[in-house]
Parts: structure tokens; sequence; C-alpha cells
């Protein structure tokens, strides 16, 4: 199995968790038809934005997706910068 270290988690202005790893590219990632995708200019996987799932569960399934599909674990480290996260929802990522 692959690793890669998340190096940021964001909700950007559209209102979607984005993740970017640090090496990894998830370029084929729509062929797995579960609303997660990859923008290939920004680096980053996305959702879209939540409307009956939370922010925590789109962030469990990106990541359940990835090592699913990709064989990749996507992990935090002590230099993952977090942007226009609330404060439970990151509370909810770093005790996950």
């Amino acid at each position: 199995m692959k690793t890669d270290v998340i190096i940021l988690i964001e909700i950007d202005d559209l209102g979607r968790l984005c993740i970017c790893p640090e090496k990894e590219e998830f370029t084929l990632i729509f062929r797995t038809a579960t609303e997660v995708h990859w923008d290939g200019k920004g680096r980053f996987l996305y959702s879209p934005k939540p409307q009956e799932w939370s922010y925590f569960e789109w962030y469990k399934h990106i990541t359940s997706v990835v090592m699913e599909e990709f064989n990749c674990e996507l992990l935090l480290n002590s230099n993952t910068r977090f942007d226009n996260l609330p404060e439970n929802l990151l509370n909810q990522i770093l005790l996950k």
C-alpha cells in the first residue's frame, strides 16, 4: 500500500471540501462514480458542496475511496494545513 501526506484541507469559495495530497495524483478518480473529483490544475481532490452529507462524512468518503480504489492511504502530519474549516470539523478530522 502507498501512503501520501495531506498538505492542505480546506473548504473553498464554492463550498467544496478540498484535500491536497503531497505527491500522488488521482486523475482517473472520476471513473469510480463516487462523486469524488480531481482538479488537475490545483492538484486536489474535492467533493461537491455538501447537501445530505456533512463535511466530515465527505472527508471520510474521499479518503476511503482513495484507499479502496487506488490503494493509497492519505495521512495527516504536523505540517498539514487547514484553511476555512469550522472548529468542529477540524476537531473531527484530527480525532479520526
